[in-house]
């Protein structure tokens, strides 16, 4: 029998027939893999140039190995937390998947899930299917006229806004990396801080991704700072709330009600929240429509289609479209560049806008925008997380939120052979590569040239240039247990202040920062943790 040369494609999970369809049509091979077993797929998997998985199919560095006519890993949803991207890439294999196809289902469960709570809907059917009829019992209330706190304001939080405003809401919403003029845009008030925004809301839902930064956001001090009787919403992550505290608030009626999706482990069937009075629950429904699917199974097939028959890809999580040229020169550079949105990020306190890049000396030759979109994967990565932004969609999801960027090049580099800066208001940061092995360094910072190689954790201060400075840093970060691995200092004559950096063997306690800001001649004191 004669070896089949044309691409084939196998479906691992039921998606939309019309994805099967694309799929036929544009490739032509396609084999349904629908309940094969582990040990089946691994052993059948070499024959195949394309997967189209959902989220029961767990694409290991293990069946990649075995997957040796591989090109290209479809995943028919929004994550790809199922696919190891690590080792595609290391392959040369392309991974792609499906983002946006389950907003607006999320959005509407969300909407669900405040009204079922509101009205007690869950609980009073229930109640009336086991033949109780308790009217007084179930009484609910109204929404329109009601404060609805958003926390993440991206795609899914807009879709929710819209649609709350609909009912008679009033919103405000808080997500530090959207400009003002998109919260303008869509008529939603703009909370500075989550502190802000906790003691106007009745209700408060969440839309955020899952970050170091936003894991356990909603805990115990959070629930003590807003309105009594409030209510939650979470079809976003289940590791945005703290579960046991959002438990202990239903207890004491500091929470009335909470609508929840999404558990800390899934999939789950026994959980703390299960049974309390105002509690509504549901497993994992968010983008469990037939019109989310449909979107995300079409959307894939065609991204898998475009891969294996010379076309764009424009959903790639993973391989940016450039010449191999431009990577090669440009590639040791973009970690740097997602450090300093990274850095960025910390020092603005959120959506850094608008931010200018500028790249300089022999980068200037190349076509930079690569470096540009690495700075704002970086800005968005501190706050949504790496599972949510990369190279390829990061331009998008920072046009979605209204943050603005501007590129300059120039052949010449003051001091180096090649420098990045990124700018944003009062803020510029600079860095290069040393090394054989490219590692980031910072070089200036604030218009000072300080020289750093950057960390995990890193420390930025401008303080009053006096003794005795450096030495109460290092007492207080000493009495907190973090070590400092590194310092440099860089004196500014002209203003009187100095700018301290330091990178650390370990995070720093929010008690050691504030006792740093709290140092009389201390102006600025930043903490910043970076994904190397």
């Amino acid at each position: 029998m004669a070896e089949i040369t044309a691409p084939r494609v196998l479906v691992c999970e039921t998606i939309a027939e019309g994805g099967v369809d694309l799929l036929r049509e544009r490739v032509g091979h396609v084999d349904l893999g629908i309940g094969w077993s582990k040990e089946e797929l691994a052993e059948r998997i070499g024959a195949y140039d394309g997967i189209v998985v959902r989220s029961a199919t767990k694409v290991t560095a293990a069946l990649i190995e075995r997957a040796t006519r591989l090109k290209v890993v479809g995943r028919a949803g929004t994550g790809v937390d199922n696919v190891d991207v690590e080792a595609a890439t290391r392959r040369g294999i392309l991974v792609c998947n499906a983002p946006g196809s389950n907003a607006l289902s999320a959005a509407e469960h969300a909407i669900a899930l405040l009204l079922a709570q509101a009205r007690n809907i869950p609980q009073a059917h229930m109640s009336l299917v086991q033949g109780r009829w308790e009217r007084s019992r179930f009484g609910g209330i109204e929404v329109t006229g009601k404060t609805l706190g958003i926390l993440g304001f991206g795609r899914i939080g807009q879709l929710v806004a819209e649609r709350a405003k609909g009912l008679g809401m009033r919103v405000v919403a808080y997500d530090p990396f959207v400009s003002d003029a998109r919260y303008r845009e869509l008529g939603v008030e703009k909370a500075a801080t989550p502190e802000d925004l906790y003691p106007l809301a009745d209700f408060i839902s969440l839309h955020m991704g899952s970050s170091a930064e936003t894991r356990g956001f909603l805990d115990r001090g959070a629930f003590a700072c807003m309105k009594r009787g409030v209510r939650i919403v979470n079809d976003a992550r289940g590791d945005l709330v703290d579960q046991d505290a959002l438990v202990g608030a239903l207890e004491s009626g500091q929470v009335a009600g909470a609508g929840i999706d999404v558990f800390p482990t899934e999939p789950t069937t026994e959980s703390p929240l299960f049974g309390l009075p105002g509690v509504v629950v549901t497993p994992h429904l968010g983008a469990s429509t037939a019109e989310a699917q449909d979107r995300a199974g079409v959307a894939v097939a065609e991204q898998v289609a475009a891969a294996l028959t010379g076309g764009v890809v424009t959903t790639a999580v993973n391989i940016p479209s450039v010449s191999p040229e431009t990577i090669a020169v440009l590639g040791p550079f973009l970690p740097l560049a997602r450090h300093l949105g990274q850095l960025l990020a910390g020092l603005a306190g959120g959506a850094a806008d608008p931010v200018e890049v500028v790249c300089e000396g022999g980068l200037a030759e190349h076509d930079t925008r690569l470096l540009t979109t690495g700075v704002i994967t970086g800005l968005l990565q501190a706050h949504l997380g790496e599972d949510e932004v990369n190279l390829v969609n990061a331009q998008s999801i920072a046009r979605e939120r209204g943050i603005e960027w501007t590129e300059t090049s120039s052949p010449r580099a003051r001091d180096y052979t090649n420098r990045l800066t990124v700018r944003s208001g009062d803020i510029s940061l600079s860095g290069t590569t040393v090394g054989t092995t490219s590692r980031p360094r910072l070089v200036e910072a604030f218009g000072e040239g300080i020289e750093i190689e950057l960390a995990p954790n890193v420390g930025l201060f401008r303080y009053r240039d006096v003794p005795g400075m450096i030495g109460r840093v290092g007492s207080i970060l000493g009495d907190a247990g973090v070590n400092i691995a590194s310092m440099a200092v860089s004196r500014s004559q002209e203003a009187g202040l100095a700018v301290m950096a330091v990178t650390l063997d370990s995070p720093v306690p929010r008690s050691a920062a504030d006792a740093i800001q709290a140092i009389d001649g201390f102006v600025q004191v930043w903490f910043v943790t970076l994904a190397m």
